[in-house]
């Protein structure tokens, strides 16, 4: 399985963001999307999910061509996001946050699997509070789990270890080792905690001003040399 985008273009406005971005991200692989703050980064997982329409290119899963669809559409064929500021309902329960993403499963499928208890057991301690009660690192446990009910295909984390604690960046980094090594979804990672990416991704992009600077696996890339990449 693999998503990929040929000369994937980006406007707000009259402003161009993204210039012709050629990418791919293959199941059971984490590719990274690096580089300082403000070359697009976010952006481009917007234009992948759908929630920002983009102005040019093609975005294809298993060779199909997706063309313009929506956010939802973009979810229903297998796309989930677990975004920046994580985004939970602060008023609902975690259970009912978690309940949330049954809108894309069947109704067989409507429980939550142990697996989601397996590896954040925090929410099962915590099942009947409100979001908005739990802690940065709660929230964004929350968030991953509630992506994951989802049974994507592909999985967009956009700066998941911002603002977290240490110990709850390293089972977050376990957790992504865990769906990697499932071998059934591509992993697409944007991260500016050098160390956290660098140890997880099997491929790097390297953004600067909207357009790839660098591209390859680890092997093309020393640590010095994609820190220098990024730090730019």
């Amino acid at each position: 399985m693999m998503i990929k985008t040929q000369g994937l273009t980006l406007h707000y406005g009259g402003s161009q963001i993204l210039h012709g971005i050629d990418f791919a991200a293959r199941a059971g692989e984490v590719t990274c999307i690096m580089g300082t703050n403000g070359v697009g980064k976010t952006s481009f997982l917007k234009a992948l999910a759908g929630t920002h329409i983009r102005s040019a290119g093609t975005v294809e899963l298993d060779g199909e061509n997706l063309g313009k669809l929506r956010p939802q559409d973009m979810a229903q064929r297998g796309l989930a996001v677990v975004p920046q500021g994580r985004m939970i309902f602060p008023l609902l329960t975690v259970k009912e946050n978690l309940e949330t993403a049954f809108a894309l499963l069947p109704k067989p499928d409507h429980k939550i699997p142990q697996e989601i208890y397996d590896l954040f057991p925090v929410l099962k301690d915590m099942t009947a509070r409100r979001g908005g009660d739990l802690s940065g690192g709660q929230q964004q446990q929350l968030a991953i789990a509630r992506a994951m009910i989802m049974r994507p295909k592909v999985l967009l984390l956009d700066e998941p270890t911002e603002g977290i604690q240490p110990n709850i960046i390293q089972q977050i980094g376990r957790v992504i080792e865990y769906l990697k090594g499932k071998g059934d979804m591509a992993i697409i990672l944007v991260e500016q905690y050098f160390d956290f990416a660098y140890n997880l991704a099997d491929q790097f992009y390297v953004l600067r001003r909207g357009a790839v600077a660098k591209s390859g696996s680890r092997s093309d890339f020393s640590r010095e040399d994609l820190r220098a990449e990024v730090s730019v």
